[in-house]
């Protein structure tokens, strides 16, 4: 059939509108002087192509041709129409179908092309937005703003996991308060020129920071003799705009507030050089904004030795004596500071240290595990590397697809999703060390990270705020605003990391259902790990969303503690990613919050998180996920129980402190939870600061144009209507003068209402008075704030009275345990209850954590969803 095609083209010769474009465009910009009539047709000049397919190359481009490399010849089948018409015909054309489909006609760019020229039906990978990593490729280098002075030194740790446990500081009470006195009456040895504030905006970006030479800030040693610490901040992460040296070994440091913000100062991490073996060190940060600190109950800071990774392997450790967190007195009119200082004694002479306040992991970082991912060739199998958009600063802010491509466009369809995201508060860097364990579970080989990519599809944000990590702020972005206020934004440009993550969240809601959404944090302020998430007010789900933090506490109880969690949706954290994909839909959203100190839990109390720590729980995420979701619901039955049992002891408990006594039995049930759940705030943190001046504007307009196209006209009515609203209009008011006449008169209506109708109002109101919540007035209230009150995460659950007989009849023979003891020591949480039925084994015949392909069928790899 195709020679009848083949010798009409020998005939005539088709004009081709992209080889036009490409002459003129070629010429335009002098990449091609020949005439026109020199460019080889597939008529006259077929037998040059198929001797010298580069003879375009060489005769029409003089020296450009590096403009199409030699490599593209071999990949002309992945890119048919890349070249000319007439050059993909010579190139690829040697069977007939080949010959049909480079034809003007019939074109594509999605087809598959196999060795011999034949067309492979499947379509092609789609193409990379931004271009990505390849065998060869060096990481993307990151963007500054202008204002930024960047050093040209590349800072690397290694990572290391201490052999023994490292045990919070006890505070002797003995410990010193340093007098704060400032350049003044000491020597600024470091100070960063140009700080952005608020007074100023983000404007532009480029790699490697401010244009110009890099200032030396430190000052210079006289000589091999002075022993003056050489400061150093200017790298990733970094964040040290001053240090003022105040006595020999005594040194004040400021840090520097998040760009175009005058806040935000808890996070450091910075350098030092120039160090001096068994000489205490003493250094002070003197401008912390947080009332309350966990250096106040042991917590240290840490530090890494270049000596010791280089010689010893030995990376960071928590390190610091005469540790003590208090309110700076320096009364400045502005917001009251509080200061943290500490001692210490390096290990080497000429040492290069660092200290931060948590293990850093860097953009960098980042990039390095994902160059990893994209060139291992069994990972990228199933794992998609894709660009969800770019920051403000135009860094990559990157998006993973994981999942086990399907067999058949069913059971792609089929499967839940399941959404994760880190560091929109760039000081956070827990969130990155427990993605990283995620991720590292997730793609390897495991029979359970299988089952798992078997029946979800992951999408994994690993780094929302890629330019707050990168300059080394704690919470904001370079807008200057906390990114976890401002999901419900319809500023694309000015917040396009979480726009577009709400986007995809709401394309991924269409697509199918999205089982858990959950935001990696950081906190401050509370020991442990735990979850805040949103009550559902769904009797049919009640409770549900309280099941998923309790199975993982009881797989990480030494970690985890379900106590510390809540599930209170304040007005202020409506703005939170965990509240707005909560009102999208998805019933199980939460915010993980893990500490930046370590636990008072089990086997680990008193001791400090490890990143081996951190990334174990991102497998326990994965191995909850796999409880949640078993077919044998007998566990998250039993959870259902237990979460019962401990509300209505907690509240009898309340109601107790209150002096008042309650039938639970009867009404336990029906105490509104937001009367017995405290607030999740409690910082400066917790609250919005609105958007930028520069932005009101902006806002404003888009607003009123939302509000100018939801303005829809009403449709017109039908006949059928018209007549209805007529009748409504005047029918109506006359039956009811003619109904009113008779009373009028004496008589009664005979259009009374059966009094079956009010026995059925009187049930109604009956039943509406028994969903009614009673609430807990203002002076049962006062008492929530005081040290003996009861810690509400215990209160937070609740099950409905009515489902205990369907759960005995689910589970027969169930009993419900006691609830745990509580410890009377308030600094130490009990970990949770470990059930006797909570057996490790999930399926009936496996042993450990094993399972089986019985419970969740595995899907064959063949196509992608």
């Amino acid at each position: 059939m195709f020679q009848a095609f083949e010798t009409e083209l020998k005939q005539e010769t088709f004009p081709d509108p992209y080889e036009d474009f490409m002459y003129y465009h070629l010429q335009y910009y002098g990449y091609y002087k020949a005439q026109r009539g020199s460019l080889p047709n597939s008529a006259t000049h077929q037998h040059v192509w198929k001797k010298n397919p580069r003879y375009l190359l060489s005769g029409s481009f003089g020296k450009k041709e590096a403009l199409i490399p030699d490599h593209l010849q071999k990949e002309t089948r992945l890119w048919p129409t890349c070249l000319p018409s007439t050059v993909c015909r010579q190139i690829g054309a040697v069977s007939r179908d080949s010959l049909m489909l480079s034809s003007p006609f019939v074109k594509s760019r999605q087809l598959l092309y196999d060795d011999i020229g034949e067309v492979n039906p499947r379509l092609r990978e789609p193409r990379d937005l931004f271009a990505f990593f390849s065998g060869s490729a060096l990481l993307q280098a990151p963007r500054w703003p202008i204002e930024c002075e960047v050093i040209k030194e590349s800072i690397h740790h290694i990572e290391w996991v201490p052999p023994q446990p490292e045990y919070f500081y006890q505070p002797t009470g003995n410990e010193k308060i340093p007098e704060i006195v400032g350049e003044e009456k000491g020597t600024v040895v470091y100070q960063l020129d140009s700080v952005p504030t608020e007074d100023s905006c983000f404007t532009s970006s480029r790699v490697g920071g401010k244009r110009g030479l890099i200032k030396e800030l430190s000052v210079s040693l006289q000589g091999p003799e002075d022993n003056t610490l050489l400061f150093e901040s200017r790298f990733e992460s970094g964040n040290l705009q001053k240090a003022v040296r105040v006595n020999t070994f005594e040194y004040e440091l400021t840090l520097r507030t998040d760009l175009y913000t005058n806040k935000h100062t808890q996070w450091f991490y910075f350098r030092v050089q120039n160090t001096r073996k068994d000489v205490t060190y003493r250094f002070t940060i003197v401008n912390l904004l947080k009332r309350k600190s966990l250096y106040t109950v042991g917590m240290k800071p840490l530090m890494y030795s270049q000596l010791d990774a280089s010689t010893h392997s030995t990376g960071w450790r928590r390190e610091g004596d005469e540790i003590k967190y208090f309110r700076n007195n320096t009364d400045d009119g502005q917001q009251p500071f509080y200061c943290l200082t500490w001692t210490i004694q390096f290990p080497h002479d000429q040492d290069t240290c660092f200290f931060a306040h948590f293990y850093p992991y860097t953009y960098t970082d980042l990039q390095r595990f994902l160059l990893s991912v994209a060139n291992s060739p069994v990972k990228s199998q199933f794992c998609k590397l894709r660009t969800l958009c770019r920051s403000l600063a135009g860094n990559t802010v990157y998006l993973l697809t994981i999942t086990n491509p399907a067999r058949t466009p069913q059971e792609a369809a089929a499967k839940r999703a399941v959404v994760l995201t880190a560091r929109v508060h760039p000081g956070e860097s827990n969130g990155s060390w427990i993605m990283k364990g995620f991720l590292d579970f997730i793609l390897s080989n495991s029979p359970d990270a299988q089952l798992l990519r078997d029946i979800f599809i992951f999408k994994v944000v690993p780094m929302l705020n890629p330019d707050g990590v990168i300059v080394g702020n704690y919470r904001c972005s370079l807008a200057g605003r906390d990114l976890n206020r401002h999901y419900k934004t319809i500023l694309k440009e000015s917040f396009p990391c979480i726009w577009h993550t709400r986007n995809m969240i709401k394309r991924l809601l269409e697509e199918r259902e999205v089982l858990l959404y959950c935001d990696f944090h950081g906190h401050s302020r509370k020991n442990n790990i735990f979850l805040y998430g949103c009550s559902n007010t769904n009797r049919q789900f009640w409770l549900h969303e309280r099941v998923f933090p309790l199975m993982l506490s009881k797989n990480a109880p030494d970690k985890f503690s379900f106590h510390s969690c809540n599930f209170k949706v304040q007005k202020c954290k409506e703005g939170t990613g965990r509240v707005v994909m909560w009102r999208m839909g998805i019933l199980n959203s939460y915010t993980m919050e893990s500490t930046f100190g370590g636990s008072t839990l089990g086997d680990k109390r008193d001791t400090h998180f490890t990143t081996e720590d951190l990334k174990s729980l991102g497998y326990h995420v994965c191995d909850t996920l796999l409880d949640f979701c078993d077919p044998d619901r007998s566990k998250f039955m039993q959870c259902l129980a237990e979460l019962k049992e401990l509300l209505q002891q907690e509240i009898h408990k309340k109601f107790k402190e209150l002096g008042q006594d309650t039938d639970l039995e009867r009404s336990w049930s029906d105490i509104s939870l937001s009367d017995v759940e405290s607030s999740t705030s409690g910082s400066d943190s917790s609250l919005s600061d609105g958007l930028p001046v520069h932005l009101l504007n902006i806002a404003d307009e888009l607003n009123q144009k939302k509000t100018m196209y939801k303005k829809k006209k009403k449709p017109l009515k039908s006949r059928k209507q018209r007549n209805k609203q007529y009748q409504r209009n005047t029918l109506m008011p006359e039956s009811k003068l003619t109904e009113d006449a008779p009373e009028r008169a004496g008589f009664p209506s005979a259009l009374q209402k059966h009094p079956a109708f009010f026995r059925t109002s009187e049930n109604a109101s009956s039943s509406m008075m028994k969903y009614e919540k009673p609430r807990l007035n203002k002076s049962q209230l006062n008492g929530r704030g005081k040290s003996s009150s009861v810690d509400p995460e215990n209160m937070t659950t609740l099950i409905l009275t009515k489902n205990e007989d369907s759960i005995q009849k689910e589970k027969p023979g169930f009993t419900i345990s006691c609830n745990p003891k509580r410890s009377t020591n308030p600094s130490q949480e009990p970990p949770p209850p470990v059930k006797p039925g909570w057996s490790r084994n999930r399926y009936p015949g496996t042993k450990g954590s094993h399972r089986t392909a019985v419970a969740y069928p595995s899907l064959h790899i063949y196509t992608y969803p």
